[in-house]
């Protein structure tokens, strides 16, 4: 498995659980778009901390954009990004 997988495999985890939490069952795939499959922008800030406390890392404001977190898909590059940054 590569670390983009790992790191895929991660943010959909971190997503499927911000859903459940709110009694949405869903497949969450790589791209599926947040928007559409329950995530509120209230969800959208718990995944932000979700995802900087799984990756141990601080996302810079700058990466803090609507096209960013558009999918599971468009978090794992940019965090994939981050992670090559920090290397």
């Amino acid at each position: 498995m590569s670390v983009d997988q790992k790191v895929q495999d991660r943010v959909i985890s971190l997503v499927s659980n911000i859903l459940s939490a709110n009694a949405i069952v869903v497949d969450v795939l790589p791209g599926s778009r947040l928007a559409d499959i329950g995530m509120t922008s209230m969800d959208m800030v718990n995944l932000m901390l979700a995802v900087e406390a799984e990756f141990d890392m601080t996302i810079p404001q700058a990466e803090i954009t609507p096209e960013n977190f558009q999918s599971p898909q468009t978090i794992e590059r940019m965090v994939a990004k981050q992670i090559d940054l920090a290397a």
